[in-house]
């Protein structure tokens, strides 16, 4: 998931062509694709400028909010994820849900460019580094969840994401039936006005950012 090659950035020139079976004009898509990997660089940017004092911070409102508007409940079954570059650290509230008897999953890539699968979490369960090196449970059957909390890294006006680029989350999502439940969480700093959506993206259902904002599509 930590693929920052846009899938419609670099294609040839035809009249239309087909993205993940969407058709889409080719031109457009090469706009959008470099429009957001300029929004990707500032926004990992300003990421990195925060300390972990900062980090912490954030990630605990995060939490509380978690905590407000998402139902953990024995069996429920909360798709989660691992953080990386720089993301909000949730795994204090995964060990929470879990002791709480939710079921937590996280995403796993199986291999590039499919669908992720989610396997079961659990405190001390055996991972190892997947495709892009992210760590994932090594055992257990693929489980569908009823709600998975999604890292953002830019969140439009309209709900909808930018993530690392890689297209994991909307080529899952866009498959699970039925439909989870999807909520964005980020820093304060992710909002833009427009990601200039494409047919491939999904939008959130909720998004909860790091200075207690919270949305609801």
């Amino acid at each position: 998931m930590n693929d920052d090659n846009e899938r419609a950035g670099s294609v040839p020139c035809f009249a239309h062509m087909l993205v993940d079976g969407h058709p889409v004009d080719p031109e457009a898509a090469r706009d959008v694709a470099r429009f957001r990997r300029a929004e990707r660089t500032r926004l990992l940017a300003e990421r990195r400028k925060l300390s972990s004092r900062e980090r912490r911070a954030m990630a605990g409102e995060l939490m509380r909010r978690l905590d407000e508007h998402v139902a953990v409940e024995a069996g429920t079954r909360i798709a989660v994820y691992w953080p990386i570059r720089g993301e909000p650290d949730l795994r204090d509230w995964m060990a929470s849900a879990d002791a709480a008897g939710a079921r937590v999953l996280l995403p796993v890539v199986a291999e590039k460019e499919a669908p992720l699968v989610f396997r079961r979490w659990r405190p001390g369960c055996a991972m190892a580094p997947g495709v892009w090196n992210i760590p994932a449970p090594v055992d257990g059957e693929a489980e569908m969840p009823d709600t998975v909390i999604v890292p953002l890294l830019g969140i439009d006006e309209s709900g909808y994401r930018l993530g690392n680029g890689g297209g994991y989350y909307d080529r899952t999502l866009v498959r699970l039936r039925p439909m989870p439940k999807i909520v964005g969480v980020g820093h304060a700093f992710c909002r833009m006005k427009t990601i200039f959506p494409m047919p491939w993206d999904v939008p959130m259902d909720s998004v909860i950012l790091t200075d207690g904002a919270v949305f609801h599509r």
